[in-house]
């Protein structure tokens, strides 16, 4: 938390002393210091050659989602069982599967229902988890007891076992409820990670000069605190997007997540893992895309980490 702490004073501009200018040059002074760490982060993350590798790799799978047919031309409908299982050519780079579908075509459609879960789900994750821990760590007394409470009820669901349980009772598996049961497991984390950020940064200075010239409630919450949670609060979505694609891959191997005929690479790996030995490329064209997009968000939150948190400068 300490780390955290470091970089949410970093950002949201930091103590002074109390001889210092008046409570406009304070707030001035805060804008620039949060203006150089971004910038700062900003030239250490281009010059980080993990991070453009992992972010330019993120781009070409967006990209497919919300482009495929800027690279395919191959409709994923388009079967044919006398080409059931053939093997990689120029023409087919993926081969066909077992119904005799172009199994590129199918790989690059399958990254669409993965993104969007993820986003959606993260999104969610980021505005009801930061609200309520922004609330419960601001107010605190009842308002953070009964807040905590509830994150505490959640915290104690096993993450897959209650995405199994909550899928398995809804019946209705598709993307809408998919990022529901993700978010409903995962915004206690990120609203704990809130909380304990504004804790430590509200009794500070800084947000004491604010509140002395008449600052409100929400001034100093949107204003001057809130700004000290964005960097953990983006490193963890970053990591947690990777989180949610590989969590809905799992989620429909298991049978609990998308259903034929939607394309997903959850799909394609349930469907061929009994051809690994006599046609192993059918199992590992989806598994690499989603390895490699998984870990691609992982480091670029690892990255971020770094960039963001001065005690790395």
């Amino acid at each position: 938390m300490s780390d955290l702490t470091s970089a949410g004073t970093a950002i949201g501009g930091g103590p002074v002393g109390g001889d210092g200018p008046m409570p406009d040059a304070r707030a001035t002074g805060g804008k620039e210091r949060s203006a150089s760490l971004w910038a700062d982060a900003r030239r250490q993350l281009v010059r980080d050659p993990v991070f453009m590798i992992a972010f330019l790799y993120v781009l070409v799978v967006g990209s497919m989602a919300a482009f495929p047919k800027l690279w395919t031309s191959q409709d994923p409908g388009a079967c044919n069982t006398d080409r059931s299982r053939v093997t990689p050519s120029a023409d087919h780079p993926f081969g066909f599967d077992i119904l005799g579908c172009d199994y590129y075509s199918h790989a690059i459609y399958g990254a669409r229902p993965s993104m969007v879960i993820a986003i959606m789900a993260t999104g969610a994750m980021v505005t009801v988890g930061g609200a309520l821990g922004l609330l419960a760590g601001y107010y605190g007394g009842w308002v953070d007891a009964i807040i905590s409470r509830l994150m505490d009820v959640f915290l104690s669901l096993p993450f897959l076992l209650g995405a199994i349980v909550f899928l398995t009772v809804i019946k209705r598996q598709n993307i809408w409820t998919i990022a529901l049961v993700l978010f409903l497991l995962s915004w206690p984390t990120i609203a704990r990670i809130i909380r304990g950020s504004v804790i430590s940064s509200k009794d500070l200075d800084y947000v004491h000069a604010a509140k002395a010239v008449g600052a409100g409630n929400g001034r100093l919450m949107f204003r001057h605190i809130l700004p000290n949670a964005v960097a953990p609060m983006l490193v963890y979505a970053t990591i947690v997007l990777g989180a949610f694609v590989a969590a809905e891959a799992t989620l429909t191997f298991l049978g609990v997540g998308l259903q034929p005929p939607a394309e997903s690479w959850g799909i394609m790996i349930s469907a061929h893992q009994v051809y690994f030995l006599e046609d192993p490329w059918l199992l590992l064209f989806p598994c690499g895309l989603l390895v490699g997009t998984v870990l691609s968000f992982i480091l670029m939150g690892d990255a971020l980490r770094d960039a963001l948190d001065p005690k790395f400068r």
